[in-house]
């Protein structure tokens, strides 16, 4: 499968970050293994997804360490 732009947006004031991929919100994240989750269901292999993988995942205020408001 091509690989697709997969945005985390930024933490939420309430917690967790959204996770979009080609501008469709899959759901809302609390952790590393909600996006892989919400990734496999869109079809991409979870196997290849890695946090840190730039070409797939851009992390938008903060990074894969990131998931409220206040860290």
């Amino acid at each position: 499968m091509e690989r697709r732009p997969v945005i985390v947006h930024p933490p939420s004031p309430t917690g967790g970050r959204r996770v979009s991929v080609d501008g469709t919100i899959l759901g809302l994240a609390y952790g590393w293994r909600d996006v892989v989750e919400f990734l496999r269901r869109a079809g991409l292999d979870e196997g290849a997804v890695r946090p840190d993988d730039p070409e797939l995942i851009e992390w938008r205020g903060g990074g894969p360490d990131v998931w409220s408001a206040a860290e």
